[in-house]
């Protein structure tokens, strides 16, 4: 089968992150590689050839998932089956619209760990293992003593950064805060001379919204494919 070719890094964002920013947590080899399993559930094949695809399945945990995010949908591999898939916005932005705060924002450090953890796994911002927060530096919001909303990196590749992990504690949203900590996160991004780039479901219509209003705009439409073992 044909090499799968990178018209543009962000066409394959896990595989390029997986040979640029996270090169020292990828496991695999040429053929398949992942992102080590404390960190997130994410890998991608080298191109959509046997062998390349065999070695993406040998990298599937065996009572885990993998998650793939390419224009187009991951063939599942020999002994792999398609548990679900999605269409996501990819949006990038070479600039963003300053927001007005009037309230305290925070680095968040390992010492918030748990917070940040049970945070992103009440709200389902995407996937959040023990370590995604080490992939980045965080910012947060607190009030009443504890963490209620934050905002991250993610995928790093040659020239982009991706935010994510953005999410707010229900009780606290209608505030602003998404917004606000994703400005923050992207400006930073900007002023080390990456372009922020993030993934939204096609259907979430409130988020595509909001970081229209940010500055983000769509770059590709991008499939997300989650394989697991037969």
């Amino acid at each position: 089968m044909s090499q799968i070719t990178d018209s543009h890094p962000l066409d394959r964002p896990v595989w390029n992150a997986l040979n640029g920013g996270w090169s020292a947590l990828a496991r695999g080899d040429a053929s398949a590689l992942r992102l080590d399993q404390s960190y997130g559930p994410f890998g991608a094949a080298a191109n959509s050839s046997v062998e390349s695809r065999q070695a993406l399945a040998r990298l599937i945990p065996a009572n885990g998932e993998l998650w793939s995010v390419e224009t187009e949908e991951t063939l599942p591999p020999p002994g792999a089956a398609v548990v679900r898939t999605g269409v996501l916005h990819q949006m990038i932005a070479t600039s963003i619209e300053p927001v007005a705060a009037n309230f305290d924002i925070v680095t968040l450090t390992e010492t918030e760990a748990d917070e940040m953890r049970a945070l992103a796994h009440l709200t389902q911002p995407g996937p959040f293992f023990a370590r995604t927060h080490q992939l980045g530096e965080f910012v947060g919001i607190r009030r009443g003593g504890g963490l209620v909303a934050m905002a991250g990196e993610r995928m790093k590749l040659a020239g982009f950064a991706e935010v994510s992990g953005v999410c707010t504690h229900p009780d606290y949203r209608g505030h602003g805060y998404a917004g606000v900590l994703m400005s923050v996160v992207a400006e930073r991004m900007l002023a080390r001379e990456e372009t922020p780039f993030l993934h939204s479901y096609a259907s979430n219509s409130n988020a595509l919204a909001l970081y229209e209003k940010l500055g983000f705009r769509l770059r590709t439409p991008i499939t997300l494919t989650v394989l697991a073992r037969q």
